[in-house]
């Protein structure tokens, strides 16, 4: 007798080809037609969102049939809901802070997954002067690229430090830009946000000597204008060899275009899930995962798929 789990698999397997054969054309059914597309809308190549992604996509061309996933390079989360509500990619990564704050307010898109926390990184020289947010006054500072998540909640942050405005010399740099930029004196210092640890920071930090900037007082003055999104994380020193500081952090979500099959999302739900020591080997942000915790959606409602997926395992 084959085991339960297998017989799982392969049922849930001819199931999605089913699904995937009748969206296709009726012409193509016969040969099941070209594979269809799933384009994961990600972020800049040293950070999260394109290790994860790329391991996710991997995931999902090896054990979904007639699929071809692949990684869209994007400023990250701003771009990547637009793109996702658009149609011109099926998956994205992004903020919870660059979501509309309405429920239901975008309903081309929903949720996936909740996935991990981004934490917000204010990094600069270390013997540059710069030890809190006040000293970024007057100074020349990037806060990320236009469409990024970081643009958003540094904007946020500045705002209520009250260095809005002309407060800071603003430069609107992805990761890889303000990391040459801060190597280069073009800088005095960039914000990212991202999950643990931030590989294009890790690479900086290994070769001079920076410091990252505690952000941990202005987590409440962020929930009291913008309430139910930011918490308070800690970087401890074994992520990237500096002082321990804590920061503002928000969480991200994995979402999809509302009118993708739901048999699909529901598969994809499943691999996310199940594959998460795979993921973890990409990037250790995706091995905080957990089906109970990626349930927390809210403003966004899950995929029809994916809440099928959750009730089905009882997270």
């Amino acid at each position: 007798m084959q085991p339960v789990n297998a017989r799982v698999r392969r049922a849930a397997a001819a199931l999605l080809a089913l699904v995937l054969a009748a969206a296709l054309p009726a012409g193509c059914r016969e040969d099941a037609g070209p594979p269809l597309q799933i384009r994961i809308a990600t972020g800049s190549p040293t950070a999260v969102y394109h290790a994860f992604g790329q391991s996710l996509a991997t995931i999902l061309n090896r054990e979904l049939p007639n699929v071809h996933a692949s990684v869209v390079v994007t400023p990250a989360s701003a771009e990547n809901v637009r793109r996702v509500s658009a149609g011109s990619a099926e998956l994205g990564f992004t903020q919870a802070d660059v979501l509309p704050a309405a429920p239901g307010a975008d309903p081309s898109v929903a949720a996936v997954a909740r996935v991990y926390d981004d934490l917000l990184h204010l990094v600069t020289n270390a013997a540059g002067g710069i030890r809190t947010i006040g000293d970024l006054r007057g100074r020349r500072v990037s806060v990320g690229a236009p469409g990024s998540g970081t643009e958003i909640t540094a904007s946020r942050l500045l705002d209520v430090a009250r260095l809005g405005g002309e407060g800071v010399r603003r430069e609107r740099l992805g990761l890889d830009d303000s990391v040459a930029a801060l190597r280069a004196g073009q800088i005095d210092a960039f914000f990212f946000s991202g999950g643990l640890p931030v590989r294009g920071v890790a690479e900086l930090a290994r070769d001079r000597h920076v410091r990252i900037v505690d952000l941990g007082a202005w987590t409440e003055p962020l929930r009291a204008r913008h309430p139910g999104v930011y918490v308070s994380r800690d970087i401890p020193r074994s992520v990237y060899g500096v002082e321990p500081v804590t920061t503002v952090a928000n969480p991200n979500f994995l979402i999809v275009r509302a009118d993708l099959p739901e048999g699909l999302v529901r598969e994809v739900t499943r691999l996310l899930m199940e594959r998460r020591e795979e993921l973890a080997a990409a990037h250790p942000a995706a091995g905080r995962m957990s089906p109970r915790s990626a349930i927390t959606t809210a403003p966004l409602p899950l995929h029809p798929g994916a809440a099928a997926w959750y009730r089905a395992t009882k997270p």
